[in-house]
């Protein structure tokens, strides 16, 4: 998974809309004041409410471009809706995601934060 997750990041990152996220001082802030752990529950929390059912609510906009670290994320790592994960991921639409992948979403996602914390 880690070489996944590696190889990914950096296709991403040669996207300009992709790579024109960062996380900014009022992300960095929430981070410190929440620890890494609980940014992770978030994400996963929003993985699995907002991108795992086969038809998820307001599909394509169901993620904020701002409030919470894991959004940006999100659309830097196009986790964001399931076209962003079919086209990206390979990760079909129409069909709700097994445990697998959301704990690979879930990964990418905390891969970059943790990529942009060490920045």
């Amino acid at each position: 998974m880690a070489e996944y997750i590696e190889a990914i990041l950096r296709r991403l990152s040669g996207s300009k809309f992709r790579s024109s996220f960062t996380l900014n001082t009022e992300d960095l802030n929430y981070i410190q004041k929440n620890g890494i752990s609980r940014i992770e529950s978030h994400a996963a929390d929003f993985v699995t409410k907002r991108l795992a059912p086969a038809e998820p609510i307001n599909d394509g906009q169901q993620t904020p471009f701002k409030g919470h670290p894991v959004f940006k994320a999100q659309h830097a790592t196009a986790t964001c809706c399931r076209n962003c994960l079919a086209k990206w991921h390979k990760i079909s639409k129409g069909r709700e995601l097994n445990a697998g992948e959301i704990a690979r979403v879930k990964n990418i996602i905390m891969a970059w934060i943790e990529n942009e914390l060490e920045v």
